[in-house]
């Protein structure tokens, strides 16, 4: 039983063991702030105006804010801003970063540096440095800039496998441009699926349009994961937050700063979840692995004898618990490298030899200011179901194995209600194959617009069909 006393408040009695919160103590964070605040840095980037967008005059972090994380853009009405000549440099955003390396390598977001003609790095103590973009990975959403700088403090690097639930976590950034903002939570989970190629860590720190980039710290004053993403319903923080685990983001970085890109492995082959019913109708008995839906020809998978219907359960000696599990172990093996992988067929598991090719890589940061100086203008035919295109180079013919087709600039409305998205290659139109920007802006002009035209497109490994409805 307990005693009462004044107040209304409980003491256990002798011999009751007191609750270990009752003697844990709020964290202070004062500490941290003053050991790693100095390595946090403020990210401004610009663009050239004649290449930025604008959407209901809002600013341009609440911009990426809404298209970073798919929230709808409200309909306010358009600020007036002064007229700029069209060649002027813009501000376009802000983000965050931290010092990496004492000679000045910044590790920031991928989202944070894109798109842009220059990146500005302010340090806390007000120096401001041109930064050069080393390399960014979209798959991943981290970056690498370098500012010309010595003896800068850089972060110390934390244990993920330490990195436990329910533990203390601090992050330090920019949200709408406030600079060495701090805010505190726990860790709300950790492993959560999301993409393809990276397991997040979850948390209910306080994430904002500006933080991206911006170091996710344990209160050992390590940084274990950066900033990335949010869960938002509302367009405002809503106590759910992302941070790209630390291990992964280092693999990546040091792939950027030996070669600017990031090389991953790849098999060929389109995988499904594998369900309790499935897995116990053929023998599988627990939920596990990965279902092969398809093969690619000529792929990897194909040469080594993977079928549809397969289930692979294990590569290079690991276990798949779960289909995420199979693209993040073959992206982080070597292509070239020869490994082995278990499929489970008819009611019997055997071994495959597979020596693993490389996945299509991201363009390299540098080409992208070269890619916005071909502004494609559409046809009429084609300004009616929503495209622009523009020609394939014979550098990016021989990088996705193809004798022709077009780069899709721009899809809205129509093109965009089919699953059209600009970088899709467009191989054929009209049940016409179509070998560059002259061809298919002459199958469109005599395609039948009062009905719907099948269109054959890439995007990345796989080709489909889709259908574009003109009159809807």
């Amino acid at each position: 039983m307990f005693a009462g006393v004044a107040g209304g408040a409980f003491l256990p009695q002798a011999g009751f063991a007191q609750p270990a919160a009752a003697v844990r103590g709020l964290p202070d964070f004062t500490d941290l702030v003053d050991q790693v605040g100095p390595s946090v840095v403020n990210i401004r980037t610009v663009e050239k105006a004649s290449s930025r967008a604008s959407a209901n005059g809002m600013d341009e972090e609440m911009l990426e804010f809404f298209r970073r994380f798919g929230v709808p853009i409200p309909n306010v009405p358009r600020q007036q801003r002064p007229q700029r000549p069209q060649d002027d440099e813009q501000p376009r955003g802000v983000g965050s970063g931290f010092i990496l390396t004492t000679d000045g390598f910044v590790m920031t977001n991928a989202h944070v540096v894109e798109g842009a003609d220059e990146v500005i790095v302010t340090l806390t103590d007000k120096r401001e440095f041109k930064a050069k973009i080393i390399g960014a990975d979209k798959r991943t959403d981290v970056a690498v800039v370098k500012i010309e700088a010595t003896g800068l403090p850089a972060v110390k690097v934390g244990d993920l496998g330490r990195l436990r639930v329910g533990e203390w976590v601090m992050a330090i950034g920019s949200p709408f441009g406030l600079e060495n903002t701090v805010t505190a939570g726990i860790v709300s989970a950790k492993q959560r699926d999301t993409g393809d190629y990276l397991p997040f860590i979850q948390t209910d720190v306080a994430i904002n349009p500006g933080n991206s980039g911006g170091p996710l710290i344990n209160m050992r004053g390590e940084v274990v994961g950066i900033n990335s993403q949010i869960y938002s319903r509302s367009g405002g923080f809503m106590g759910i937050s992302f941070a790209i685990p630390m291990d992964e983001a280092i693999r990546v970085s040091e792939q950027l700063r030996a070669s600017g890109r990031v090389t991953r492995g790849r098999i060929g082959v389109q995988i499904g979840q594998v369900t309790k019913d499935v897995a116990e109708s053929i023998g599988l008995g627990k939920a596990q692995g990965a279902l092969v839906t398809g093969v690619e020809a000529g792929s990897p998978a194909d040469k080594a004898g993977v079928e549809a219907g397969d289930i692979i359960t294990r590569f290079d000696g690991k276990t798949i618990e779960k289909v995420a599990d199979l693209p993040r172990l073959v992206g982080n093996t070597k292509p070239g490298t020869k490994s082995t992988m278990t499929v489970f067929r008819r009611g019997a598991s055997r071994d495959l030899g597979i020596t693993i090719a490389e996945i299509e890589p991201d363009k390299p940061a540098a080409a992208k200011a070269a890619e916005r100086e071909e502004k494609p203008k559409a046809s009429a035919a084609a300004q009616q179901i929503g495209l622009a295109v523009i020609e394939l180079s014979d550098a990016q013919k021989k990088e996705l194995k193809v004798k022709g087709g077009v780069l899709v600039a721009t899809a809205t409305e129509a093109a965009a209600r089919a699953g059209l998205r600009e970088g899709d290659v467009i191989l054929a139109i009209a049940n016409t194959e179509v070998s560059g920007v002259k061809e298919f802006e002459a199958v469109l002009a005599k395609a039948d617009k009062s009905k719907a035209i099948n269109v054959l497109y890439r995007r990345g490994e796989w080709a489909q069909y889709a259908l574009i409805r003109p009159g809807r």
